[in-house]
């Protein structure tokens, strides 16, 4: 089985969770990881690069997998994705014109339109834990 290992962010602006749309759907924005590179750097680079969004990361929020078998390498895959949770410095999302779509999407309306069920549950689990820390920084 072959391991591969990605980064991502779920990115928060008030009861709004960024989200990208590709050929699958919409999904967390996330990206493959190469060999010497920091997770939390790669995942804030990328959000900035596809959105234009600036964000910082209050948390870690752990690590999910998913295996699958590819039919074109007959061979089966293992990803690996290190995820954070990030609260947007600002919300106008800057795309490069060849780039997938992204939108700030409201929690209710995200767990509709989310692909996958382990995003929806990732990203109900990161909210809590976003506005903890929110009430947390506003109550020092």
């Amino acid at each position: 089985m072959l391991v591969k290992s990605f980064t991502g962010g779920v990115v928060f602006s008030g009861n709004k969770v960024l989200l990208r749309k590709n050929e699958d759907g919409w999904v967390l924005p996330r990206e493959q990881l190469n060999s010497g590179e920091l997770p939390n750097e790669v995942a804030l680079k990328r959000i900035s690069q596809e959105s234009g969004i600036s964000a910082e990361i209050v948390s870690n929020d752990g690590q999910t997998s998913y295996e699958y078998f590819s039919t074109t390498r007959q061979t089966p895959f293992l990803n690996k994705i290190t995820w954070y949770v990030m609260k947007s410095q600002n919300d106008e999302i800057k795309e490069e014109k060849d780039s997938k779509k992204s939108a700030f999407v409201n929690i209710d309306e995200a767990m509709n339109i989310m692909k996958y069920n382990q995003d929806k549950s990732l990203v109900n689990l990161s909210f809590i834990k976003y506005r903890e820390m929110e009430q947390l920084s506003n109550n020092q």
